[in-house]
């Protein structure tokens, strides 16, 4: 039920589509601004992927205002730009995060609370490190749902400080048996339930989300 759309920082049509894009764009640093642009080109090709020809994505703030209807959202890592959207009809927000680096243990306190760590830590300084870029890449996809969209434009919830999540440590994430993802959701908040998938891609992983609450799904590639 998503479509797709991948874009590199290179493409030479990642460029401003409109012009709230070339104004959002204007004053970032070269590398930002290239990033920027190929994740609205990835954004068209994901929505044009599920029946919408789109041009212009502007901001409100720093979030994606788009078409009324369609859920989508936007990651970008070293260059490479990825984009997914739900059709109109499928209830839900969308989210994903592409995390292509290392990450240091020492990160584990800005992404986890006491109640998660047992499960870090299990793995052993070897895995560890993986451990905690997936789950930090299942939270990311799971606050874009949450927050990623201006509201009234097809995905998110409103501002992080009103839904009462401030950090990734406000979400609680536990592993899904079947080591394919996480369940996320807003700590004190019972009615909240995303199912995150996690797959290895390259030397990293993209995280998405699959389901607002509902059965466990097959996520395909396990990772965790």
């Amino acid at each position: 039920g998503l479509g797709l759309g991948v874009a590199l920082a290179s493409d030479p049509a990642a460029r401003p589509a409109g012009p709230a894009e070339a104004a959002a764009a204007a004053g970032m640093i070269p590398d930002r601004r290239r990033e920027f642009l190929a994740g609205r080109l990835a954004a068209r090709r994901a929505l044009r992927s599920v029946g919408l020809t789109c041009g212009d994505v502007p901001r409100a703030g720093r979030r994606p205002v788009f078409p009324p209807g369609y859920a989508a959202s936007i990651t970008h890592d070293a260059g490479l730009a990825v984009a997914v959207a739900r059709p109109p009809g499928h209830t839900g927000p969308a989210g994903c995060d592409l995390e292509l680096g290392r990450f240091p243990l020492e990160a584990a306190r800005l992404v986890l609370r006491e109640d998660e760590e047992a499960w870090l830590h299990d793995a052993g300084p070897a895995l560890a490190p993986a451990r905690l870029r997936a789950v930090f890449s299942a939270k990311e996809a799971a606050w874009k749902a949450l927050y990623g969209a201006a509201d009234g434009a097809g995905s998110g919830s409103g501002d992080a400080a009103e839904g009462g999540a401030r950090t990734l440590r406000d979400l609680y994430a536990v592993p899904e048996p079947d080591g394919g993802g996480f369940r996320v959701r807003r700590r004190g908040d019972d009615g909240v339930d995303l199912r995150v998938c996690v797959c290895p891609v390259a030397a990293g992983v993209f995280s998405w989300v699959r389901l607002v609450g509902g059965a466990a799904v097959d996520s395909g590639a396990g990772y965790v």
